[in-house]
């Protein structure tokens, strides 16, 4: 099997010194891709039933409505070639409007809402789009520096429809003033592939007086590949 470096500047630094975790659990070898055509036989296929009404509305897992700007995320999920991926499991979770997790290792100052657990799992439909309705998630300090707070950001998780087009990432917020300090967005060296990573306000999405619409497409693989988080 052939192998050829990944093409530098898409991808996240692996061991990027401001992010001071990746100092330890960094891999010291360069990554490699696996050179395309990849087998068709490698993709993961999921049952539709994994996937209720309710996973695809963040805000109606309470008794009431959540707390915070109410958001609609929708998009396009496109291969290298711009095909649609099709029928592909894309999973997100999030922090509230406070900028707290629905987690016990969460115990950032900040309210939990009752009302909210921010999780979410959709399937992309034959022209590889996805929508779901949430809260927008509220910024966050994490501890790894002085005055350290990340920006408002969504996370993804998707398998596509061969194993080489797996990608987990996040999703931020176009013009974030946050940008400029957070080492893990700023782990991406190209400029324009970390443009990539921001969804921008979609008006023909938003739902009148209900939700603004964020639009946020995403490329698996290629020259303009969406990048990975870390």
């Amino acid at each position: 099997m052939q192998f050829d470096e990944v093409a530098p500047g898409v991808y996240p630094s692996l061991i990027h010194p401001p992010y001071q975790s990746t100092r330890s659990r960094g891999p010291t070898q360069p990554p490699l891709r696996v050179k395309a055509p990849v087998p068709a036989s490698d993709g993961v296929r999921f049952s539709p039933a994994l996937v209720g009404p309710e996973d695809l509305d963040l805000t109606s897992h309470g008794r009431s409505a959540p707390l915070g700007e109410k958001i609609i995320v929708s998009g396009r999920v496109v291969d290298e070639d711009g095909r649609p991926v099709r029928r592909s499991l894309l999973e997100v979770w999030q922090c509230n409007a406070a900028g707290r997790y629905w987690h016990p290792k969460d115990q950032h100052d900040a309210p939990l809402d009752p009302n909210f657990h921010g999780v979410g799992r959709m399937f992309t439909d034959d022209d590889g789009r996805y929508r779901f309705v949430t809260i927008k998630p509220g910024p966050y300090p994490w501890g790894n520096h002085d005055k350290a707070w990340r920006p408002a950001h969504i996370h993804f998780s998707l398998f596509g429809n061969v194993m080489a087009q797996r990608l987990v990432t996040q999703m931020y917020f176009a013009n974030d003033p946050l940008f400029a300090f957070d080492p893990i967005y700023q782990s991406i060296p190209d400029d324009a592939a970390r443009a990539r990573l921001a969804a921008h306000l979609d008006m023909a999405h938003t739902d009148g007086g209900n939700a603004l619409g964020y639009r946020f497409d995403i490329v698996l693989r290629g020259r303009h590949a969406t990048p990975m988080g870390l």
